[in-house]
């Protein structure tokens, strides 16, 4: 058997989610090969196979149950919180009149970044600004992110990356109740129990309901905080025979209403009530199975259809809006000498539909095919080779090849290099329409896919309890979607007559001790684009230049755990901000504090407890509307201000 079976499935094979898929006796040699002394064995999925993180020739950055543990009991709805306190990513608001975000990665707007639940699309094949803020974070394993072009692996909506939701798996009977509420008005009960069977099969639920009252702070008759109410339902079933045959199906319901802009009885600055609206209504399915050939080749299958209704009012406009995304995969794998080897093909199709305005409705097919190859070298090298053709109905044939190299050239160091390009099909979902609507902007008219390359160099050295890591990374997009002004009350999208460039670099610190953890990030990324309006190369709005955070948490089985947390954010470009040209710099900081009695563990948190606001600098309204009608400046800074939230969770 080739030593490196640890690494069976990097690239394209669809594992099924939450089964190890190498025998343990592989595990140990390859454990006995590597030099590096490794204390917690990790295994990532999100690059489609189980193998541990010390293993994988690309980059992959691992959100532990750990901080999954302590970001559920600052916000037990979102994993946005989650997400923005990770080196490279930035949760990025979107739409401050309901509090939408998404995340951008490294330094790419949000809409490239593929969001994954157990390596499946379930929220859909694009990234939009709400889904981020209604996955709870209470039965998440861990989170995975892929840094840069990962269209050869997940397809044409991975252009600047993934983000892979691993959920927690049936090992034990388990039940988990946590009860919180804000000092903004919010409240959030949410339940998890798991029931593993005596045979080969166990369940998950999670269910919740979530609510945050409307809030005005500035007193100007505009919500600076959205109101919301949601409830969630997400059974999952487990299966595993422990000789190569696996099954796993999930399945959720979702139903948000949130609300905005002028409260009852308050206008906007035209005099006219100018209130908004978006009701969501999400249900999703999916199924990953694989089995064991007499030939001892592995066949697996993967298949997912999501389906979402908005009905969104702004202002005096309404929209109702229909998406719905099927997806389905089949894969063979195989090893042959030093080589590990996988193929398959895929299907997608992705739909579109708004009653007021179909002249924007799509429905797109994309079938796939796909092949890696990854050869071990030694113990100390490898390199991996995979490359994706899908075929869209739209935009043809786009090609996305990837190329990582693993050296661990001497004993605690760790370096990867990785480069990879990816395409974008274009669609009028951007990150202003998930604020704004469509009824401002024309319809799409010649339009060329994205295209995109990025390349990374990542430096890891270990001493003991000390981990260092040091990355170098740069992307060129070309074609780039942006908005400009078409007129009075219109906008258009166009094709950047440039390209947009970025590079940066990401400084990452741990130190674990028994108890006790501290980490401190720092990075730097230089983004830059064609202003659509100039034509004038400009700055990238909304990425800072400098960001760095500091942590520490002290954790004790017995009594519990306190933390502090401290970031900083560096100025930023704006675009259409009457008030300023520039974001100021500024730091958020926040402290946790939780006591375990028994089965119950009571918690208080602090954010932002220097209430830093963006509206104490400037006003959040604009004088006039916009050609799309927004009626507010981007946010370059919290409009909240300090939030101490607190609560129990029991187990039981």
């Amino acid at each position: 058997m080739p030593r490196r079976i640890a690494v069976f499935l990097f690239a394209l094979l669809p594992a099924a989610p939450g089964f190890a898929q190498q025998p343990a006796d592989a595990n140990q040699q390859s454990q006995q090969q590597d030099p590096i002394e490794i204390k917690e064995e990790v295994v990532v999925t999100a690059t489609r196979t189980e193998t541990r993180l010390q293993d994988q020739p690309l980059r992959v950055e691992v959100i532990d149950r750990e901080d999954i543990e302590e970001k559920a009991l600052m916000t037990p709805g979102s994993v946005a919180m989650l997400l923005s306190e990770t080196s490279g990513l930035r949760v990025q608001t979107t739409a401050p009149s309901l509090g939408a975000a998404n995340v951008r990665i490294q330094g790419l707007r949000g809409r490239y970044a593929q969001l994954l639940a157990d390596g499946l699309p379930l929220y859909g094949s694009q990234g939009d600004s709400f889904s981020l803020l209604q996955v709870p974070p209470l039965d998440l394993e861990q989170v995975e992110v892929i840094k840069g072009a990962a269209s050869a692996l997940y397809g044409l909506s991975a252009l600047g990356g993934v983000i892979n939701l691993v959920s927690r798996r049936p090992r034990e009977v388990e039940r988990e109740a946590l009860v919180n509420v804000t000092s903004r008005g919010g409240t959030d009960l949410t339940a998890w129990l798991t029931q593993p069977s005596a045979g080969n099969w166990g369940t998950t639920l999670l269910a919740g309901y979530h609510r945050q009252s409307t809030k005005e702070i500035e007193k100007d008759g505009w919500a600076d905080v959205a109101g919301f109410d949601r409830g969630i339902f997400r059974p999952r079933v487990f299966y595993d025979n422990r000789q190569g045959r696996t099954l796993f199906v999930t399945g959720s319901v979702l139903a948000e209403e949130r609300r905005g802009g002028t409260l009852a009885g308050a206008v906007a600055p035209d005099g006219q009530p100018f209130p908004q609206q978006l009701t969501t209504q999400h249900i999703d399915g999916g199924v990953a199975a694989r089995w064991l050939t007499k030939g001892g080749r592995i066949l697996a299958v993967r298949g997912s259809g999501m389906h979402r209704s908005r009905d969104r009012l702004f202002g005096s406009v309404r929209e109702h809006m229909t998406q719905s995304t099927g997806f389905g995969e089949l894969s063979i794998q195989g090893l042959r000498g030093r080589h590990t080897w996988v193929a398959g093909g895929a299907f997608q199709r992705d739909q579109f539909a708004v009653d007021e305005l179909p002249w924007f409705d799509f429905d797109y097919y994309v079938p796939s095919v796909f092949a890696q190859d990854e050869i071990a070298f030694g113990p100390r090298t490898s390199l991996s080779a995979s490359g994706r053709v899908d075929v869209h109905s739209e935009y043809g044939l786009l090609a996305s090849p990837r190329v990582s190299l693993l050296v661990k050239p001497a004993a605690q160091w760790i370096l990867r290099v990785s480069a990879g390009t990816g395409a974008f099909a274009p669609t009028p979902l951007t990150e202003e329409a998930d604020e704004t609507g469509l009824s401002h902007l024309l319809p799409l008219s010649g339009l060329r896919s994205e295209l995109t390359w990025s390349t990374s160099v990542d430096v890891t050295r270990i001493w003991g309890p000390v981990e260092l890591t040091g990355t170098v990374f740069g992307s060129q997009l070309q074609h780039a979607i942006q908005r400009r002004d078409a007129g009075v009350d219109a906008v258009e999208l166009i094709n950047a007559p440039a390209d947009s460039n970025t590079a940066g670099i990401e400084a990452v610190g741990r130190y674990r001790a028994e108890g006790f953890v501290f980490m401190a990030t720092y990075g730097w990324t230089r983004a830059t684009e064609p202003d659509p309006e100039t034509t004038i190369r400009r700055d990238v709005p909304l990425t800072p230049r400098h960001a760095a955070s500091m942590n520490a948490i002290w954790e004790g089985e017995g009594w519990g755990r306190l933390g502090i947390e401290m970031y900083y954010t560096g100025r930023q470009a704006l675009e259409d901000n009457p008030y300023r040209t520039a974001g100021r710099q500024y730091w958020l900081v926040g402290l946790l504090g939780e006591r375990r009695i028994r089965n119950a563990r009571l918690f208080v948190n602090a954010e932002n407890i220097f209430d830093v606001r963006q509206t104490k600098e400037d006003p959040l309204l604009l004088p006039a509307p916009l050609n799309d009608g927004r009626w507010t400046v981007d946010l370059w800074a919290p409009a909240d201000g300090v939030v101490v939230n607190g609560g129990i969770r029991v187990s039981f």
